[in-house]
């Protein structure tokens, strides 16, 4: 009996990929997997990360408008280069335009690109435009430099860690949030440059899902505690769930950085707090690789990561 063709996932494809990837890691230290690779030319260091976006899955142009699509479209790969804590050097940008897409409405992506790269001085250096009978699609290819802050990858995370965020989290779809988001670039630099950083990402997928990238690349677990999840006003708005923490846990689109570090840094951190945004500590890492929500009243229960994920 014929074996059931397997429904794409994702997060699954991405690890089939990784294992297919066999590379020499004096010439490629970081490869697929993390926020940016991480390739050597000569004794420098080059990082990479590519983003893409599509109408009707990221935005819908009809709703927001081709400047707002090809800004969130920049500001998403700037978002890696940022849980990377890099800077960024340039980027490179595909764009798949529908046919019949008018020249003013092509420069209006153009314009959001390019706004949101020099608040980062991050220039387009290149890129391809084609046209077919599909929906809008912006691909961007962001080149960045360590700049003399270590890569801080999602593979570092240790037993005891303190597990912070910056900003607040859910209901970004619900409004505008999740198109005008600005990439923590520079917080993530500060954070870096003056703590030990173990692990690092950037919330897209939903903040359990990203967690669970930690976990999973760190070989750790995590506890968190509900009570201390920093929950937009935006995801308070569904009565089903009046609280927002299960928004605030899945929905993604955020953006913002989710980090370990030691323990009485995070205590300094959080007294000191340095940043424009304020950074909370939501739990701590731990032996034991699974991810539990501790309530306010002690109680204990696994949280199964949930989040965005593409599917075919």
């Amino acid at each position: 009996m014929a074996e059931e063709p397997k429904q794409m996932k994702e997060f699954e494809f991405i690890e089939w990929i990784r294992s297919q990837t066999k590379l020499d890691p004096a010439v490629v230290p970081v490869g697929p997997g993390d926020d940016t690779a991480v390739v050597m030319c000569g004794n420098e260091k080059l990082m990479v990360t590519i983003d893409q976006l599509l109408d009707g899955v990221h935005f819908k142009l009809e709703a927001c408008g081709a400047k707002a699509a090809g800004g969130k479209a920049m500001a998403r790969s700037l978002s890696d280069v940022a849980a990377m804590a890099a800077l960024p050097l340039g980027a490179v940008v595909s764009i798949a335009l529908p046919k019949g897409f008018l020249r003013e409405q092509a420069e209006d992506v153009h314009q959001g690109l390019r706004k949101v790269g020099e608040r980062f001085r991050c220039p387009i250096v290149g890129g391809d435009v084609g046209a077919w009978s599909g929906p809008l699609a912006i691909g961007v290819t962001i080149f960045a430099r360590p700049a003399g802050i270590k890569p801080v990858l999602r593979s570092g995370a240790k037993v005891g860690d303190a597990l912070c965020v910056t900003g607040s989290f859910g209901g970004a779809w619900k409004t505008q949030r999740h198109l005008k988001f600005v990439p923590r670039i520079h917080e993530a630099r500060i954070l870096a440059s003056r703590h030990e950083l173990h692990s690092m990402i950037d919330v897209s997928d939903g903040l359990s899902a990203d967690l669970a990238h930690i976990c999973q690349m760190s070989g750790v677990g995590a506890e968190v505690l509900a009570g201390s999840i920093p929950i937009h006003p935006d995801a308070k708005s569904d009565p089903a769930d009046p609280t927002g923490l299960t928004s605030a846990l899945g929905d993604g689109e955020d953006y913002e950085l989710l980090f370990t570090m030691p323990a009485a840094q995070a205590d300094e951190l959080l007294r000191d707090q340095p940043l424009t945004v304020r950074v909370s500590r939501i739990g701590t890492v731990v032996a034991e690789k699974t991810i539990t929500l501790v309530r306010a009243d002690g109680s204990k229960e696994p949280l199964t990561p949930h989040g965005w994920e593409h599917r075919a």
